[in-house]
């Protein structure tokens, strides 16, 4: 498979719902080695945030918390936008399912505002329909609706499949919340959508609209609608771990109501079945509830009560087992945003002299060729220290240690006034690198004459006794450079500062003083 076919069933992956979470799991981990192989980190990111998903939709809230900050440290590096808003989409239901309706609201505003004209149809429709969900988890219903509505809007517009599953959302949203006119109306409109659009109503749709029936008290629609549920289930291309025992209890449920019982018990114990060989904690709770109300409503009460108490035992440890494992899933997300600090430490560390605290060659070398290829008006310039062998070997390196700090503490702090956007680096020895963005020549060289004044009059006796410190400044635009490159430039530079030394010293040197033959700032 080569990039371009792996993107395709990437793609695929993303934009299109997948029911067998698991098999999925085992085939985005297949893709990711193999766009490792193809050596394209985008693709190999792409499959690891599908595998990330698919961890999540398996249960592994924890693992799945872990790697995604890796993901989406990735997409800011790189500014890959796409990946970086199906990151913090993932990100939303990671912290929707621990409970956290504020995270996940903040990650799903996130997920929204990175949409661009590159985001697909898909990613238009559900990323604004993962919002109104985050909102309705944040108690604002009202703030709900209207993204709901916009997102249905935008479905409309482009004629996305998505509006299908936006639809049972909202539909599900509004029957739990209590506003059954408005469900009823969602489902409807889901109904019309699938038969105009010619799309089959997936299990999961038909299971909404038969608890809403059952809500309405119409059994009998609902009945029919359960079975059209198992009968699309049966075909298997719907086959989530928990969808068949929940589809289960809905239709004992619809049963109950019709008042066959037979039947109802009947497919309780088939849940039951499922629920203890698949380990499906949550649909064991529902349908130890509904198990005490088909007791209930064929009068066995002593089996009712019986059928309560295993129900509230299960529903305790559901809870239980649920806040364990928001409590590992929250210390592996602490975990590793200590992790990620500790490793920008590091990272900032190694783009660190030591010394003077001022960048080094490293960080020069990583931010010097962007601001090269984007900014024409960038000057640089070469600052070393005049005779500054005299003060180590008549002083002492440490004296000498000490020059360099306080030199690299002005050139700073100097450099930070006159050009915010500007930096200074050590590059070796008494060698200094001054970079002002957006800053011509000629007023680049008046600025760093001055810093160049105001080295020269510090009050250094306390430091160097009867030792001046003085520096020269060799000054270079892209313009005067061979090529916009660095080495070009930074040479540029050099053959000016080295100018400047057999001028005299103590003063900056241009390519307009060497045409003109009368350096800018001459040693005064």
């Amino acid at each position: 498979m080569d990039a371009e076919a792996l993107s395709a069933v990437l793609l695929s992956i993303e934009d299109k719902r997948s029911w067998d979470a698991r098999a999925e799991l085992i085939r985005t981990s297949e893709l990711e080695q193999l766009a490792i192989d193809l050596g394209d980190e985008l693709l190999a990111m792409r499959a690891r945030l599908c595998k990330i998903n698919m961890r999540m939709r398996c249960g592994d809230l924890a693992a799945a918390a872990e790697d995604i900050w890796h993901v989406n440290q990735w997409a800011v590096e790189h500014d890959a936008h796409q990946l970086l808003a199906r990151t913090h989409l993932i990100w939303t239901s990671i912290h929707l399912h621990l409970g956290d309706a504020e995270q996940g609201l903040e990650h799903a505003v996130l997920a929204v505002e990175l949409l661009d004209d590159e985001s697909t149809d898909h990613m238009h429709v559900w990323h604004r329909t993962k919002l109104a969900d985050a909102l309705y988890f944040a108690d604002d219903m009202d703030g709900a609706r209207i993204r709901y509505a916009q997102a249905e809007e935008v479905a409309l517009r482009l004629g996305s499949p998505a509006l299908l599953c936006l639809l049972n959302n909202y539909a599900y949203v509004e029957s739990t919340g209590g506003d059954q006119k408005r469900a009823n109306e969602i489902a409807e409109r889901l109904l019309r959508l699938a038969d105009e659009w010619h799309i089959p109503m997936e299990p999961a749709f038909l299971d909404t609209i038969g608890s809403i029936q059952i809500i309405n008290g119409d059994f009998a629609a609902a009945e029919e609608t359960m079975r059209r549920c198992l009968e699309l289930h049966a075909k298997g291309k719907w086959d989530d771990a928990n969808d068949m025992a929940q589809y289960l209890v809905t239709l004992a449920q619809v049963q109950r109501g019709l008042g066959k019982y037979d039947l109802a018990q009947a497919n309780l114990e088939e849940a039951h079945r499922q629920c203890l060989e698949r380990d499906l904690g949550e649909s064991l709770v529902r349908l130890h509830l509904e198990q005490a109300e088909l007791y209930a409503a064929r009068g066995d009460f002593e089996a009712a009560f019986a059928a309560h108490k295993v129900f509230f035992e299960a529903h305790h440890q559901q809870q239980s087992l649920q806040k364990e494992a928001r409590a590992r899933t929250r210390q592996a997300m602490f975990e590793t945003v200590e992790a990620r600090q500790e490793a920008e430490r590091f990272r900032e560390q190694a783009r660190r002299d030591p010394l003077t605290g001022l960048h080094n060659r490293r960080y020069v070398d990583e931010r010097l060729p962007d601001l090269i290829r984007t900014d024409p008006a960038l000057t640089v310039a070469l600052v070393d220290l005049d005779h500054f062998k005299q003060i180590n070997d008549q002083l002492s390196h440490d004296v000498g240690d000490q020059v360099l700090v306080r030199v690299a503490q002005v050139l700073a702090r100097e450099v930070a006034a006159a050009c915010p956007e500007g930096f200074v680096a050590r590059m070796g020895g008494e060698e200094f690198l001054v970079v002002l963005p957006g800053t011509a020549v000629p007023r680049a060289t008046a600025q760093l004459d001055d810093i160049r004044r105001t080295l020269r009059n510090q009050h250094w006796s306390p430091i160097t006794r009867h030792l001046p410190v003085t520096v020269s400044i060799g000054v270079a635009g892209l313009i005067d450079a061979e090529e916009r490159a660095q080495a070009p430039l930074l040479s540029t530079a050099d053959g000016h500062l080295y100018a400047a030394k057999h001028g005299g010293r103590d003063r900056v040197v241009s390519a307009a003083d060497l045409r003109g033959f009368a350096g800018h700032a001459s040693a005064a």
